[in-house]
């Protein structure tokens, strides 16, 4: 969430920080704005909304100079105001803040009482004032950031210009990632290496409590105890062109169609076709010693990381423990000596995983991580490192991500179980076919797109809508209620279809759609008996499954869609492909932000 970018340059800068603000349009933010300096003056540019507002602002207002910080906000402290956007200011300095100050209300009644105004009601305004401080008592930037950061508890990245010196920016991070970009007589700051493709490929990774001071010709960087040191500058790789969507009338819709050739993608790097062998990158551990594998994850991940309990626990014979990232350290784990510790995330910056990563690694747990950045802080930190290939993902519900995170995981659980000696040669060669399979089964699924844009229409009036699913569909479930939640606005749960006359059959009526997740085989049955206790109460059933289980049980629903028939290895990504149509279509029937909904940020900072 939230997005800095920050430009020390001998050109002007205001049309180009906006360039990378748009760029990290996917995190999601509900306000933005820039300051640069110019003849001595912080020139500063907010507006509430989306970002063309604040071109809009910059048109009749321009922003000259040619150093400047930028920043796109998703709403903690303080409504999404133009007042509460940043950068917040005084009359000496200027400052953008992603994360969380948790001390900031003392901060704030400190400067208060020392009569000091502050205008908004954000964390991040004490900040500036702290730093503000030092600068008006005579210490240079340098020392009144030194002076200042100790003094801040929680979670940031900041980049700070001073109104005396319009040469230099000065960016620190704490638990929330910030990048420095090297160019030619010019220098950048960044949340990530995206939002500077277009300006440079050459980055440099702050790394925990780093802070550092740049200028148009170099970068300074010190540690935590303001010592020197160096960070090794590397080739971005991330694209310069801008993600279009082509025909497509959404990211979302885009991402979803993509499915079929990153899920291939992600598996040519984990399944030897010609051997018929599920294979890892390199590691320089044993991966048969493992005894317990600790997943943790959050949102639609922590759902992957469902699926795979089941995959381990099947094949591999592993005990499994999962838990959503945010509680995990708070209930005082038991972590066994010999236990993998695996990390889920999108962006590998999500706080709450991250910090439950490092609890892990201070416990001598074996570090693994599934993250579609590569270069993130997560795969930075990680034992054994399993990138998806999903390439960028722009919809701040997560689609495609979630697909390839299912295929490493598959992959991973048939690694594990051949190390452990539970999966013999001819059943890891089964289980590598099944893995092929699964682009070309995506691919029948995204065929019954028009049938299920057809049936939105009998979602969209719902206030409540149940999601069923059995066995690894259970956590499907629990993901397609998560989906129609995000994008559609319209309250929807998820639930094991066995546990539903435990409580949640007192919602059944003839106005909740109970959407079934149920591919024929052993689970079948008894997921169709669920069913009958929905239609006995006047439920309106939507059943996803193949031609046999609808020849079967389709009679009397509202609607059915047929998937292909594929093994239940590679089930929840084919079905996962419906659940995310029939959200995305229900959205469109209801004329929500579809790839930018209300209140959420791709990537999630702050606890």
């Amino acid at each position: 969430m939230c997005g800095i970018i920050g430009i020390v340059s001998e050109n002007q800068v205001a049309d180009r920080l906006v360039d990378g603000l748009r760029r990290m349009e996917y995190r999601g933010y509900d306000s933005a704005g820039v300051c640069t300096i110019d003849n001595g003056q912080l020139v500063r540019r907010r507006a509430q909304g989306k970002l063309n507002n604040l071109v809009e602002e910059l048109a009749g207002n321009p922003a000259p100079g040619t150093i400047g910080i930028a920043h796109t906000r998703w709403a903690t402290h303080g409504a999404p105001t133009t007042h509460n956007a940043h950068p917040h200011a005084t009359g000496e300095v200027a400052l953008v803040h992603n994360g969380i100050i948790e001390n900031f209300k003392q901060l704030r009644d400190d400067l208060i009482a020392k009569g000091r105004s502050l205008e908004s009601d954000t964390d991040t305004e004490a900040v500036a004032h702290l730093v503000s401080e030092e600068i008006e008592g005579g210490a240079s930037p340098e020392d009144a950031v030194k002076a200042v950061l100790p003094k801040l508890r929680g979670a940031f990245a900041l980049a700070i210009a001073f109104r005396q010196n319009p040469d230099l920016l000065i960016g620190a991070r704490l638990g929330s990632p910030l990048v420095v970009g090297y160019g030619e007589g010019e220098m950048f700051l960044g949340s990530d290496a995206l939002a500077l493709a277009p300006l440079t490929q050459k980055i440099a990774y702050l790394e925990e409590g780093d802070w550092v001071v740049i200028t148009k010709g170099e970068a300074r960087i010190f540690d935590s105890e303001n010592n020197p040191v160096e960070r090794e500058i590397t080739t971005s790789g991330a694209s310069a062109a801008a993600v279009e969507k082509g025909n497509y009338r959404h990211y979302m819709q885009k991402e979803i169609f993509e499915q079929p050739t990153v899920v291939a993608q992600t598996l040519q790097s984990y399944v030897h076709r010609a051997q018929e062998t599920v294979a890892l990158p390199q590691i320089d551990f044993d991966l048969s010693t493992i005894k317990r594998v600790t997943i943790v994850a959050c949102g639609t991940s922590f759902y992957a990381g469902m699926v795979a309990k089941y995959w381990f626990e099947q094949f591999a014979r592993v005990p499994v423990d999962i838990d959503v990232a945010s509680e995990f350290r708070y209930r005082e784990p038991v972590l066994e000596d010999g236990g993998l510790a695996l990390f889920i995330s999108q962006s590998g910056e999500t706080a709450d995983t991250l910090a439950a990563l490092r609890h892990c690694k201070q416990a001598g747990q074996t570090i693994g991580v599934v993250v579609n950045v590569p270069t993130s802080s997560m795969a930075r930190e990680a034992d054994l490192l399993l990138p998806t290939h999903a390439g960028p993902e722009i919809g701040v519900a997560s689609t495609k991500a979630f697909t390839c995170q299912l295929a490493v995981l598959a992959a991973l659980a048939a690694h594990l179980a051949v190390k452990k000696g539970h999966m013999s040669r001819d059943e890891e060669r089964e289980v590598v076919g099944h893995l092929l399979e699964a682009p070309a089964c995506l691919n029948a699924a995204l065929d019954h797109d028009d049938d299920i844009a057809s049936m939105a229409h009998l979602i969209a009036p719902a206030r409540d809508v149940l999601y069923l699913g059995r066995g690894p569909d259970f956590p499907l479930a629990l993901e397609g209620a998560l989906k129609l939640k995000e994008i559609s606005y319209i309250h929807a749960e998820g639930y094991a279809s066995g546990e539903m006359k435990h409580g949640p059959i007192a919602l059944i009526d003839d106005q909740v759609p109970v959407i079934v997740i149920a591919p024929s085989g052993p689970l079948f049955e008894k997921t169709v008996s669920n069913m009958e206790e929905v239609r006995a109460r006047g439920g309106q059933i939507v059943l996803i499954s193949d031609r046999e289980g609808l020849d079967a049980a389709g009679e009397g629903c509202i609607a059915t869609i047929e998937m292909p028939r594929v093994h239940p290895l590679i089930a929840p990504l084919v079905y996962a492909v419906p659940v995310q149509l029939l959200a995305y279509h229900t959205a469109c029937v209801k004329g929500t932000d579809v790839d930018q909904p209300r209140n959420l940020a791709k990537s999630v900072t702050v606890e």
